[in-house]
């Protein structure tokens, strides 16, 4: 994969409550494109941190109906992926890339 492709796989770490718990377990989370795989989350994950994965796992949040002013309307489905990170590897998603 070339490196603009990398950074169109990895679309932005996800920091919430949860996911900073995860992290203490070697595991990060981002979102991701739609149409990434597996093995793509895993190379980018690799070459833009230059740290080892382990596994990954994801997961397709569907999107929410909402209500705005009477309208209603529908929040898009989300791709998240859980990153889990060799021993004695660690990413800090709060610098940035």
């Amino acid at each position: 994969m070339k490196e603009k492709e990398l950074y169109d796989v990895i679309l932005r770490p996800v920091i919430t409550e949860k996911s900073t718990l995860l992290s203490e377990s070697n595991q990060v989370v981002f979102r991701v494109a739609r149409r990434a795989t597996k093995p793509q989350i895993k190379e980018a994950v690799e070459r833009l941190f230059d740290v080892k994965v382990k596994a990954v796992n994801t997961l397709v949040r569907k999107g929410k109906t909402r209500r705005f002013r009477g309208f209603k309307g529908k929040l898009s489905d989300v791709k998240q992926a859980v990153v889990t990170l060799e021993e004695g590897k660690s990413i800090d998603v709060t610098t940035g890339l």
